[in-house]
């Protein structure tokens, strides 16, 4: 078994939850949370998925709320390439 599967709010790709990034929405503002209860929207670990998410303004649409997206929020997927 290969565990739960997520869809990217990014690309729309399927893939195992394992693989994504998990955000959920704490006072109005967007927050990384793998461990957050509450409705998440997951993103590949790429910064292009990101990005086409923020632009798209699907992490609004799927957390069902308005969120503000801080743009230092993109460190994440450089500092896991990088670090």
């Amino acid at each position: 078994m290969s565990g739960p599967e997520r869809r990217c709010v990014g690309c729309g790709r399927k893939r195992p939850q394992r693989e994504l990034v998990r955000f959920v929405v704490r006072d109005g503002a967007l927050r990384p949370g793998a461990r957050e209860p509450g409705r998440g929207a997951y993103t590949c670990r790429s910064l292009a998925c990101f990005e086409r998410a923020v632009a798209q303004r699907a992490f609004s649409r799927t957390l069902r709320a308005n969120v503000k997206v801080d743009s230092a929020l993109a460190r994440l997927y450089t500092e896991r390439i990088n670090g």
